[in-house]
């Protein structure tokens, strides 16, 4: 049984993007208590980044915690998310990777860019944001552009969008409460600002691919741990595998 409608299903094929509601199998608190879990958890395996603010040294992002969260191995590989991913994509969606950005008070935003160059090894991707506190202009919430996720465009050296792209396209602000839900293609352009306001920002964000390509998520990681260990010219944060964020190095 579909769980979107038909209309939903032609504003995600039109735009790249659709924003659900009462997706969560959780509720926001209990979401957000398992954030803060995951935040606080010393493992080796785990991937912890940091970025330097006003206010101090503050985590930016925190992937690689399914294995170690029952609540968010079910909520990322078992609930409606998973399903309406792969409505979206088609076919049986699997957990390509996930993170949680924290965008801590000072915390840094994302330049434009398309998320499917930081992909290896998969072609079609879908990218989700899960908002766990609210997601405001103020606070740093993304910035979408509808209708251009058809092609991957010209990039600059860190793998971001170039400044005429950047300037022809039409920038929309995507707001979020806590517990919405955001699915937009790997090619829909976006963007964030930096947390200008008094409260975090945390935002889940799980990525998918279709069952057809494999399950890639072990394969991912491992290609992202080995480029992290070898020298890099990026004199910023590296937290991906283009370099998006504009966050200061601690």
């Amino acid at each position: 049984m579909s769980l979107l409608t038909p209309e939903q299903r032609d504003h995600y094929v039109v735009n790249g993007w659709l924003l659900c509601d009462d997706v969560l199998p959780v509720s926001v608190t209990e979401l957000q208590a398992e954030v803060e879990r995951i935040a606080s958890l010393n493992n080796s395996e785990i991937l912890h980044h940091h970025e330097m603010t006003d206010f101090g040294a503050k985590l930016a992002r925190t992937e690689n915690f399914v294995p170690f969260s029952p609540m968010l191995d079910n909520l990322l590989q078992s609930s409606k998310v998973a399903q309406i991913a792969g409505e979206l994509l088609g076919e049986k969606a699997y957990l390509y990777k996930e993170k949680v950005n924290y965008k801590l008070v000072g915390g840094a935003g994302f330049r434009p860019h398309q998320d499917k160059p930081a992909y290896p090894f998969v072609d079609q991707v879908l990218s989700v944001m899960i908002a766990v506190d609210d997601s405001t202009i103020e606070n740093g919430c993304l910035d979408v552009v509808s209708a251009r996720h058809q092609d991957l465009l010209d990039q600059d050296e860190r793998g971001c969008l170039t400044a005429k792209d950047i300037d022809a396209m039409n920038w929309q602000p995507m707001p979020l409460r806590a517990g919405q839900t955001l699915f937009f293609h790997a090619l829909t352009p976006h963007r964030s600002g930096s947390n200008n306001s008094q409260r975090d920002r945390r935002a889940l964000y799980p990525t998918y691919n279709g069952a057809s390509e494999g399950r890639l998520r072990e394969k991912y990681y491992e290609a992202k741990i080995k480029a992290f260990e070898g020298p890099s010219d990026f004199d910023g944060v590296r937290l991906s595998l283009i370099g998006d964020f504009e966050g200061r190095p601690v």
